[in-house]
């Protein structure tokens, strides 16, 4: 196992490579005290599970990964109360449920994290990613985010059962 650590001081490095990262708004907070829409990271290491990518906005990336195009209707699902929860949904939809089809960019590339997914604990964090940063990386929702170019080097560099540390 590979530890890609993203720091609170914004850089995610791995062995002796560093690349600058943005993280959530909340800051680190211990797992255990993070709650859906507190904009924290939970701290602790996080498996890379899968890859999504919007076909239109670039090649798949390279990566040891089961990857799936992100289509128009694709939303994953920010509802406590909701059976899918944490879990990827089709828009539309009833619940409250982000869309991964973004302008913006950021989602044009995203790694799925395992944190709350097994089990799925309600109200606990959904939606923790790792995916493209702005321009000016904007801390993020409780996500991490590389540019564009540099998620696409650590997905090269990440093999099946590396994680994602979100430290001080």
């Amino acid at each position: 196992m590979q530890v890609f650590a993203a720091s609170a001081s914004g850089w995610m490095t791995f062995g002796d490579q560093k690349w600058r990262c943005a993280i959530g708004k909340g800051g680190v907070k211990p797992a255990e005290d993070k709650s859906e829409g507190d904009g924290a990271s939970p701290m602790g290491q996080w498996p890379i599970r899968r890859v999504l990518w919007r076909l239109d906005r670039g090649p798949r990336p390279l990566c040891a990964f089961p990857t799936t195009p992100i289509n128009p209707d694709d939303g994953w699902c920010d509802a406590p109360e909701d059976c899918s929860y944490n879990l990827p949904i089709t828009h539309p939809y009833t619940a409250s449920a982000e869309r991964l089809w973004r302008e913006d960019g950021l989602y044009d590339i995203i790694a799925i994290l395992g944190y709350n997914d097994d089990p799925i604990v309600a109200g606990k964090g959904s939606a923790i990613f790792m995916h493209c940063a702005s321009l000016d990386y904007r801390p993020t929702e409780g996500c991490v985010a590389l540019s564009h170019d540099d998620l696409r080097v650590v997905l090269s560099l990440a093999r099946q059962g590396d994680v994602v540390a979100f430290t001080q």
